[in-house]
């Protein structure tokens, strides 16, 4: 066989070891949908008078009041949901980038993780350490009553 012929067989052999290497990464694409579709991010407030549960996208699916929340003042009670509420859709978002790092982030050097916290640490005024941090406990600390709550030009990825 010529050199020239051998040439052609190896690279013809590394093609379809890219090929083959691609398909295994994208064979839990099929499944993507039903993982984020599970997410579920719990988030209680820290006097634990109010949890929220939010999935995939963000949706609120739960918000339960315990007896004790109902004793507080209705700007607080309501500055507690909104922030619990936050933490809860914040998780979520971070689920569903960890799902997608999962499956993507190594084939296309992307850290969407990475890039939901620096935008959530941005817009909730905390550090990113923090938000780390509270994906590894169900009892979320609200944000800064304070702060700017308008977030309407800002999205979980920043500006």
């Amino acid at each position: 066989m010529s050199a020239h012929m051998e040439q052609l067989i190896a690279e013809f052999e590394k093609f379809g070891a890219r090929i083959r290497q691609a398909e295994a990464r994208f064979a839990g694409v099929s499944d993507l949908g039903e993982r984020v579709a599970e997410v579920e991010s719990v988030a209680t407030s820290p006097d634990r008078g109010v949890t929220v549960v939010a999935g995939a996208g963000g949706m609120v699916t739960d918000i339960r009041l315990a007896p004790e929340a109902l004793r507080l003042g209705s700007a607080e009670l309501s500055a507690t949901i909104m922030a619990t509420l936050r933490q809860a859709v914040a998780g979520a978002a971070r689920q569903q980038a960890g799902i997608v790092d999962e499956a993507f982030g190594g084939a296309f050097n992307v850290d969407a993780s990475e890039h939901v916290r620096q935008a959530q640490a941005a817009a909730f005024g905390t550090w990113e350490g923090d938000l780390a941090s509270q994906d590894e406990t169900s009892s979320r600390r609200p944000p800064d009553a304070s702060g700017d709550d308008d977030f309407d030009q800002d999205t979980i990825f920043g500006r």
